[in-house]
């Protein structure tokens, strides 16, 4: 990986600047995405700001900022986003500095910042090695997520279109997603979830992986048309929305895994009714995985508590139920005597005692 130390003005940052909202804020003569579109849209405030013109306007030095060379040759802000946009803000007189504005400066203090010097390193290499790197560098300020650094890396056509679908406010996957779906747009939610899901069907593993195959595809089409199978394919299975337990399913997982069997929605629908109603079952999300696999795991089915523990070994006096011999109290584990799957609840009297071994295997029968 090639990184090297560059140099430039803020009079050349601030060159051709433009703030295009949600299509993206561009600087250094249209060649840097100072923040690319539809990146989460964070401004400093004034206090910030004014720091950074401080440092400016005294010499001081800014700390270094960092940058990726795109594949059509410009450049995209890693690190130091909000100290490039206000220094352009200031530039072009978006706002005053103690109470004087850029324009309202003698010609030899808007000579003095436009001819300060700024500390770039500019980065080049594989897309495994600059993904590393931006993580190394996102310490300070406001971080980018996760799916923002993966974006700085893998930019591209199919790229630009996948935002269109899943990254703006208002977008196309928040019209039919938004009961089913966490997080926001803008902070690349909706996309990440997305290529995740697309990810695991197509095999590709990783959220990198999948990037790393489309990243010069003509357009997303495919990974649209896919959500849009996914969200299609809840809204048929589970008819009612509940969205406080519905956006932290993974969807895609068991779309990928269930969405050629045919379900009786009615019966799903009383079952999830009923399950959300019981107390026992402490992870409501989980209802909608637990009634498509039958796994219990799950519901995580509410613990017998320490006091319901002790009465039970005291009642066994210790002595396991199923093979007879005795044990000390941690070494033996709560079990449902009726199970919780045929009725059973967690209450005192539904409580035993077993060794860890025989409760495996009632597990495993």
């Amino acid at each position: 990986m090639d990184i090297h130390l560059h140099e430039i003005t803020v009079g050349e940052l601030a060159d051709g600047y433009e703030d295009n909202a949600e299509g993206g804020v561009t600087g250094y003569g249209g060649r840097l995405d100072i923040r690319p579109a539809y990146q989460r849209e964070f401004i400093y405030d004034a206090r910030q700001r004014d720091t950074v013109i401080d440092t400016v306007t005294h010499g001081f030095p800014l700390n270094v900022m960092y940058w990726a060379v795109r594949d059509d040759g410009g450049y995209e802000v890693i690190d130091g986003q909000q100290r490039s946009i206000s220094l352009c803000q200031y530039v072009t007189g978006e706002f005053s500095h103690d109470g004087r504005y850029f324009h309202n400066l003698q010609e030899d203090e808007q000579a003095a910042i436009l001819g300060y010097r700024l500390m770039v390193y500019v980065c080049r290499g594989r897309p495994s090695e600059k993904l590393q790197w931006f993580k190394t560098i996102n310490i300070a300020g406001e971080r980018l997520t996760e799916q923002e650094l993966r974006n700085a890396v893998y930019a591209g056509r199919w790229l630009a279109d996948a935002k269109r679908y899943f990254s703006k406010s208002g977008c196309a996957a928040s019209g039919i997603g938004s009961s089913y779906v966490s997080g926001s747009p803008i902070r690349q939610d909706y996309l990440e979830t997305a290529i995740r899901w697309a990810a695991d069907a197509d095999g590709a593993g990783s959220i990198e992986e999948y990037m790393s195959r489309h990243q010069h595809d003509a357009n997303a089409l495919a990974l649209w048309r896919y959500f849009q199978s996914v969200i299609t394919w809840v809204q048929g299975t589970f008819v009612t929305k509940r969205e406080k337990f519905m956006r932290s399913v993974d969807w895609g997982s068991l779309y990928n895994r269930h969405h050629d069997e045919v379900h009786d929605t009615a019966r799903l629908e009383a079952e999830t009714a009923r399950l959300i109603m019981d107390d026992d079952v402490t992870r409501k999300a989980g209802i909608y995985p637990y009634l498509l696999t039958g796994d219990e795991r799950h519901l995580s089915i509410r613990a017998f508590s320490p006091a319901m523990r002790r009465a039970a070994y005291e009642r066994q006096g210790g002595i396991c139920p199923r093979c007879g011999k005795h044990f000390a109290e941690d070494e033996m584990q709560a079990d449902h005597i009726t199970p919780w799957s045929k009725g059973g609840r967690t209450t005192a009297d539904n409580c035993q005692m077993l060794c860890a071994d025989c409760n495996r295997r009632k597990s495993d029968t």
